[in-house]
């Protein structure tokens, strides 16, 4: 818990930061690779972070600090794949470092009580901020998964050998 009460923000703090560490030997040919059709790239998937981070988050957390009790769509990522593709990847990351940046200041300035706020989200329901918060950490976590196995998979695997077999990789 941060000093106002609110959850995760040290995490959601140190996201771009474990993400950059992850893609520190990738080569743009590596962050564009996808491990099968259908599948997303590393750089989709900074494109994703990018979009969520102010489309989906930021939006979200200005309403439910300047409504009462407002109501959120779900927001599907397959909604947006085309935008992903096309997004130049080092730029999408640029702008998810600096969207994040102010996203954690603006958290860390909130009143205590604040993560209490209510909002009804139209497929889960009823939410407090304290929730969406714990719910961005899922999604910022689930994500640095994705882009670690990723990264084993397409730098790391072939160059372990016979070693590689011992290792159940889902990129």
């Amino acid at each position: 818990m941060d000093d106002n009460g609110l959850p995760c923000l040290d995490l959601l703090e140190a996201t771009p930061a474990i993400l950059r560490g992850l893609m520190v030997e990738l080569s743009d040919a590596d962050v564009r690779w996808k491990p099968a059709p259908g599948r997303f790239s590393v750089g989709e998937v900074l494109a994703h972070l990018s979009h969520t981070e102010g489309h989906c988050y930021r939006a979200r957390l200005d309403r439910f600090l300047s409504e009462e009790n407002p109501e959120f769509e779900n927001d599907d990522a397959q909604d947006h794949l085309e935008l992903y593709r096309n997004m130049d990847p080092e730029d999408a990351f640029d702008h998810f470092e600096e969207q994040r940046d102010t996203n954690i200041e603006a958290l860390r300035e909130l009143p205590p009580g604040a993560g209490e706020r209510r909002a009804v989200h139209r497929k889960a329901g009823p939410i407090t901020l304290a929730q969406m918060l714990n719910a961005w950490a899922l999604h910022d976590l689930g994500h640095i998964r994705q882009i670690a196995e990723l990264v084993r998979a397409r730098k790391y695997l072939a160059g372990a050998g016979p070693l590689g077999e011992f290792y159940q990789l889902k990129p």
